[in-house]
């Protein structure tokens, strides 16, 4: 059975994933200067005999083609890029670069894809269709790898049916995955303001405009574009990080900048909220004597898993690993740019497990501690594998 064949390669290329993902855990590159990992990932490709080309600079897209007759296209994703944290484990894959680590688990994401990718090729001969392999650099970094490939045309010559992603998660254990169809994750867009007032004495506020005093009223009144005015059946989140008055205790200064996040599962009201809250500003700086510039960085759209789509994934996911290896997930409010795939084709980001208690790895992403439970690896690669044959009508 091609199932019994997919779990014995993944048995066999076990050790070989953990080597790829230490090498690439110790050696991390950040967004937009994946150089050596993107060498790395193609020549891998070259010694498995798998074609490949360029993209988005340090972007690669492969093409697996089986030999039986089949115009069926499916696209797998894996992002490359690491983040800028100082690793605290003490591992023996250790990062090695000062300040970079892959605290988000893209080295397994790439080394899982390679893994799916040698298995998909030792079996060409014994399926139809043809496998999109996507290496992207950048998801950690506006405007995104996955825009920059997508406007190159990664999702043309030839078109894929369908893109399918996955991506670690610590809070599910090693040996399960996490799957949702329809929104599952928020657009996220960065907030920028400058609020201009008058400096001064703190004692002789009379004779300044307060820029503090204004920004105050600004954070708390653009509270009510998330409670009185978003549908209270959309969510919805809106928070400030960061402040800096940068006066003294009696020094009011003449700007007040901040930075925030606003997130939603709506274009519309995404577009809607962004003029909402720029007027609401503006207005309360004028009223009070000052003013506001509202800079907004749009960032990743939302991402939505095709309801058909995933249902087909999920039920080769229970086939693959057990119903009861497959977990429900909730809508989760942090943003990724495999969302720029999902709303331009029928795609499906399911979740992988790479939690184990017993063993102290639990930490999440992000920070200095994540590491996974590299059992996981066994799973991540067969399973991909299993979703693209059988998605491929296999």
């Amino acid at each position: 059975m091609l199932k019994d064949k997919i779990r014995e390669l993944s048995g066999k290329i076990h050790g070989d994933v953990i080597n790829h993902r230490r090498f690439l855990h110790s050696n991390p590159e950040l967004s937009f200067q994946e150089y050596q990992t993107s060498a790395f990932v193609k020549a891998y490709l070259d010694e498995l005999g798998i074609s490949w080309q360029s993209m988005a600079d340090t972007g690669i897209v492969a093409l697996i083609r089986g030999s039986k007759p089949s115009e069926e296209v499916i696209a797998l994703r894996a992002d490359m890029d690491a983040l800028p944290i100082t690793e605290s484990n003490d591992v023996p894959y250790k990062s090695i670069n000062p300040g970079v680590m892959h605290a988000c688990g893209h080295d397994v994401h790439t080394s899982s894809l390679l893994g799916t990718a040698r298995i998909l090729q030792t079996v060409r001969d014994e399926f139809g269709g043809t496998v999109k392999l996507i290496f992207q650099p950048a998801e950690e970094k506006l405007p995104g790898g996955a825009s920059i490939m997508i406007k190159e045309g990664v999702l043309e010559n030839p078109k894929p049916h369908a893109v399918i992603g996955q991506h670690v998660m610590p809070l599910i254990d090693a040996g399960k995955i996490g799957i949702r169809p329809g929104k599952y994750m928020a657009s996220t867009d960065e907030l920028y303001l400058t609020v201009k007032g008058k400096g001064g004495h703190g004692a002789q506020p009379q004779q300044n405009i307060d820029p503090v005093l204004i920004s105050a009223h600004i954070i708390v009144a653009l509270q009510q574009v998330v409670s009185r005015i978003a549908d209270p059946k959309l969510p919805t989140v809106l928070s400030f990080g960061k402040v800096i008055a940068n006066g003294a205790t009696n020094v009011i200064p003449d700007e007040v900048k901040l930075e925030g996040t606003f997130r939603t599962l709506d274009e519309a009201w995404r577009a809607e909220a962004h003029k909402r809250m720029k007027k609401i500003a503006e207005g309360i700086a004028e009223s009070m004597g000052g003013s506001c510039d509202f800079h907004i960085m749009n960032g990743y759209p939302f991402l939505v898993n095709e309801e058909k789509l995933t249902a087909m994934v999920r039920g080769f996911a229970e086939d693959y690993l057990g119903k009861e290896n497959v977990l429900d997930l909730d809508i989760w409010m942090a943003a990724e740019d495999f969302a720029y795939y999902s709303q331009a084709a029928d795609s499906c980001f399911y979740r992988l497990g790479i939690r184990n208690e017993a063993k102290g790895i639990t930490s999440s992403v992000h920070t200095s501690t994540f590491d996974i439970d590299e059992d996981a690896l066994a799973i991540s690669t067969g399973l991909m594998a299993y979703i693209a044959l059988k998605r491929l009508g296999n």
